[in-house]
């Protein structure tokens, strides 16, 4: 592990139903179920204290496993604009974070299988690493994500930010294992 990284275990192959944990216990849990009108939501799940969670944000699937809407905070929009191919970089996905920058999601070519994130100057402020399966009491771990802390503007560990990026490191997981949605 680099220093001056923050880096949460993510349980499970299925991004929709896992878990994110650190030495200190779970810090978010994605739940996905069908509501009363059959269709599938996953909330995320941020823990605040001991047995107390935030709802950081609300995924409605498309039928079929497609990508619908997503609500985060106060904001809503299609799950599509967080996850934008971006023509330039092979399998580049782009969003808008809730700082008004624009940041990408991409495979970092390098042999450990990263997906780096890099903000607007293109600087890596986050990763997810791929790991092989690993049992831990809380569930299998198949990866793990990294938040550079001081990278860029130092900002990837404040809630909003963080909140995003975990986000769409699950549906960057979700499109690149379902291409076509």
């Amino acid at each position: 592990m680099a220093s001056g990284n923050d880096v949460l275990s993510w349980t499970s192959q299925d991004p929709r139903q896992s878990q994110l944990f650190g030495s200190y216990g779970v810090l978010y849990r994605f739940q996905t179920d069908t509501n009363n009108q059959g269709q599938t939501v996953t909330t995320l799940w941020r823990a605040i204290r001991a047995n107390k969670e935030d709802r950081v944000a609300k995924l409605e699937w498309a039928p079929n496993g497609g990508l619908g809407r997503a609500v985060i905070g106060k904001s809503t929009m299609p799950m599509a604009d967080l996850v934008r191919e971006d023509p330039r970089v092979y399998n580049g996905r782009i969003f808008n974070g809730p700082d008004g920058y624009h940041y990408r999601w991409r495979p970092a070519g390098n042999p450990t299988g990263d997906i780096v994130l890099q903000d607007h100057n293109e600087n890596v402020i986050a990763f997810y690493r791929p790991t092989r399966p690993q049992r831990y009491n809380i569930g299998e771990v198949y990866g793990e994500l990294h938040f550079v802390r001081n990278a860029g503007a130092g900002v990837v560990m404040h809630p909003p930010l963080m909140d995003t990026v975990t986000v769409t490191a699950m549906l960057y997981r979700w499109v690149i294992a379902h291409p076509g949605i």
